[in-house]
């Protein structure tokens, strides 16, 4: 089964620096009707303007990962982490047993940004952060996994989930394939482009929820860039 999730239907907020669209029940936009995904519980889009950014906020027992679509974000945290993501490049935090950290964009153009959160297999434990370049050129037409909670997922930024994070570039025609283990929950989000799963077309920045899915078959209808999640 396969849910489509419209862009345009997404609820959202506009505070002048942060322009947010969320994909599930968040913040100020409450629908208790779509919590999450499985395991996943936040996918929100978010456009930031240059030199502004989340100030320093506290996070507990929770998984974010933080896909940069565009421009890029620099993190500082209460471990006294610090680092700047650009995009196409993806940033982890594990908030185990709690950490403070602020994502500014400090770039003097817009930055576009991905915000998953995925929930631990386990409450507590230490914080940490990690950042990892994933060039596109060399994720043309495959899916690479960029944060895993897989131990087989060596190259992946670890995460405490049982979930996966990838990502791929398709060229307009091309293909990519994945094959999900059963009963997963897996959602995907083109970052660019539209691309056709299993012969429903999802466009840029729509979301796809998708269940009991034996595999998937992933084509680009237009030069694509996209970020699937597959989690418990």
């Amino acid at each position: 089964m396969i849910e489509l999730r419209p862009f345009a239907k997404l609820g959202g907020a506009d505070h002048g620096w942060l322009k947010a669209k969320h994909h599930f029940s968040f913040a100020s936009h409450f629908d208790p009707d779509n919590m999450g995904h499985g395991a996943l519980r936040v996918w929100n889009d978010d456009e930031i303007a240059p030199d502004s950014g989340f100030p320093a906020h506290p996070h507990a027992n929770m998984e974010i990962i933080t896909y940069v679509r565009e421009g890029a974000i620099t993190h500082q945290d209460s471990l006294g982490n610090k680092g700047r993501t650009e995009a196409g490049d993806v940033q982890v935090m594990s908030a185990g047993s709690g950490i403070r950290h602020s994502e500014y964009n400090l770039e003097p153009t817009k930055t576009k940004i991905f915000q998953i959160w995925i929930e631990p297999v386990g409450r507590g434990g230490q914080p940490t952060w990690g950042s990892k370049p994933f060039p596109k050129a060399n994720r043309n037409g495959k899916l690479v996994t960029i944060a895993s909670g897989f131990a087989a997922d060596k190259e992946a930024l670890p995460i405490r989930a049982n979930a996966r994070v990838l990502a791929t570039t398709l060229k307009a025609g091309e293909s990519a394939e994945y094959e999900p283990q059963a009963s997963r929950h897996l959602y995907l989000v083109p970052a660019t482009g539209a691309v056709e799963v299993n012969g429903v077309r999802v466009n840029a920045r729509d979301g796809a929820a998708i269940s009991d899915e034996a595999s998937l078959r992933i084509t680009a209808l237009e030069d694509s860039e996209l970020v699937l999640v597959d989690a418990a």
